[in-house]
């Protein structure tokens, strides 16, 4: 059966984003991007919610035509078009969407397990709204936490607050030249 994985970068304070939604403080080189082109690689597909997904659709269908872009960049971008996408929204359109994507308009625990259980490899969970609604249904089978080495002092937190501590067992860790270090946590 394939596992939801919570992926995603946090600030050492634990913010995925800015209060403006700035991410200019991700420390992402080219190290970085290979590595999360490597775990992205074999994914199963990309659980989104609408914040997620019309950022990423601002920048990778077109990273092509980028004359500055690297290779692990490029890379990513067609992981990213080509993997299928589920994207969580009340408000968007299944018009708007595209690049093999599908609209959800709920998280429904029963149908996520329905998709846990179709074959393929597992599914990318990325985004502190959709993370929340998955966390909430406790859905989430593992955690790759980027912590960056910078403190930002507010913005959109990844957790959200819980009644009870959730133990975690941790899988490993993974350090990158810039500082940034990769958490890997899963379900005991």
């Amino acid at each position: 059966m394939r596992k939801i994985i919570l992926m995603m970068s946090v600030s050492l304070d634990g913010f995925i984003e800015g209060p403006e939604r700035q991410i200019d403080w991700h420390r992402v080189d080219d190290e970085l991007h290979r590595h999360m082109n490597d775990e992205l690689r074999t994914a199963g597909g990309f659980l989104h919610g609408r914040v997620m997904y019309e950022l990423m659709a601002r920048s990778w269908p077109t990273a092509h035509a980028d004359p500055a872009i690297t290779g692990p960049m490029a890379e990513f971008a067609d992981i990213w078009l080509e993997a299928p996408k589920y994207v969580y929204s009340r408000t968007l359109r299944q018009a708007d969407l595209g690049w093999n994507s599908t609209l959800v308009r709920d998280v429904v625990p029963a149908e996520v397990a329905a998709l846990k259980a179709a074959p393929g490899g597992d599914l990318v969970l990325g985004g502190a709204g959709i993370a929340a609604a998955f966390l909430h249904h406790d859905l989430v089978d593992a955690y790759r936490i980027y912590v960056h080495p910078v403190r930002i002092g507010s913005g959109t937190p990844l957790f959200p607050p819980v009644a009870a501590p959730v133990p975690l067992r941790l899988e490993g860790t993974l350090t990158f030249g810039t500082g940034v270090v990769r958490l890997s946590y899963a379900r005991p």
